[in-house]
């Protein structure tokens, strides 16, 4: 864990900057409901990935209820969303979770949600066989400010391999890298989501590697307990099952944002968990309330703790 992570986790409990506890403090004086629905400006992630589609859907749910309205906000993804976030430009936010166990945010996590699993393919008849055959190779390694660009990245220092020197590097969303990668402009893609993704020829067009097996030597560089998953076999028609890195996603709340909205997101999940399954991650995910506490080292929002007291006991 690096130096700034760790400052701010003291025996298990968060420890929240002057200006988040300012925030907090501003709005524990507010009154209770005002009657209006509180608006949260939602940071999602591109249009057609896996957090675009979660945010909408809690969106959907939202605005059955009169608590509060869910505006998801199109971004890069998470290292986007949680500076955004810091920012005050966001009042909540979806991070993978080694994004924001990285970061130096303030934010607070109403609880965990799925697996993102990481993908990189190549030409299904091409050389590359191992992350190690990537050396001096055009690789994608998706968008910008994405929190799976910073997983593809560390996997690649673990296995030796540095992006800026070692490859010939695109950022690009997979909708535009698989079409890349097909018409032989690139040599290699990599990008986070569910499983199955939509929009990728797997395997008329392009082959995955399989990279579960390095997920105990990023572990080990980066503190951080990233997932040995295993993507099963014909999760894309008439494949082997492959191996990969697995990373828990996050809904993140802004310090300052209304207890009662923090509690009536929380609730959301626990009633609607099994409407709040993305099209692209039927039959390989759903959300389990009893998983919304593993958040690991990140700290969780008091409101959605009393939240999941109150349902568990």
């Amino acid at each position: 864990m690096d130096d700034g992570a760790r400052d701010r986790r003291v025996a298990g409990r968060p420890r929240i900057s002057r200006r988040g506890f300012l925030a907090l403090a501003a709005v524990s004086a507010l009154p209770g409901c005002s009657g209006d629905p509180v608006r949260v400006r939602l940071g999602s992630g591109r249009e057609g990935g896996l957090f675009h589609e979660i945010a909408h859907l809690l969106a959907g749910v939202a605005a059955e209820g009169d608590t509060v309205r869910i505006h998801p906000v199109t971004t890069a993804g998470s290292q986007m969303n949680l500076e955004m976030l810091d920012r005050g430009e966001l009042d909540a936010a979806l991070s993978l979770a080694d994004a924001a166990h990285a970061a130096s945010t303030d934010g607070l996590a109403l609880g965990r949600l799925y697996q993102a699993y990481l993908h990189i393919a190549v030409q299904p008849d091409g050389p590359i066989m191992r992350i190690e055959d990537l050396r001096g190779m055009r690789v994608d390694l998706g968008v910008a400010g994405s929190g799976a660009a910073m997983t593809a990245e560390r996997l690649l220092v673990t296995a030796g391999i540095d992006p800026a020197a070692d490859l010939i590097v695109s950022h690009r969303q997979v909708s535009d890298s698989a079409p890349a990668l097909y018409a032989g402009e690139v040599d290699a893609i990599l990008w986070g989501g569910g499983v199955p993704t939509p929009g990728v020829d797997i395997p008329a067009r392009m082959r995955l590697l399989d990279i579960g097996s390095w997920a105990p030597a990023m572990k080990e560089r980066f503190g951080f307990a990233y997932d040995h998953l295993v993507i099963p076999g014909n999760a894309y028609p008439n494949t082997p099952a492959v191996s990969t890195i697995g990373v828990a996603n996050l809904l993140i709340a802004a310090p300052g944002l209304d207890h009662e909205a923090v509690s009536a997101m929380t609730e959301l999940l626990l009633r609607h968990g099994n409407r709040i399954v993305p099209q692209q991650a039927l039959g390989i995910h759903f959300l389990d309330r009893r998983w919304l506490v593993g958040t690991g080292e990140f700290p969780m929002h008091p409101a959605a703790i009393e939240t999941l007291r109150d349902w568990h006991g």
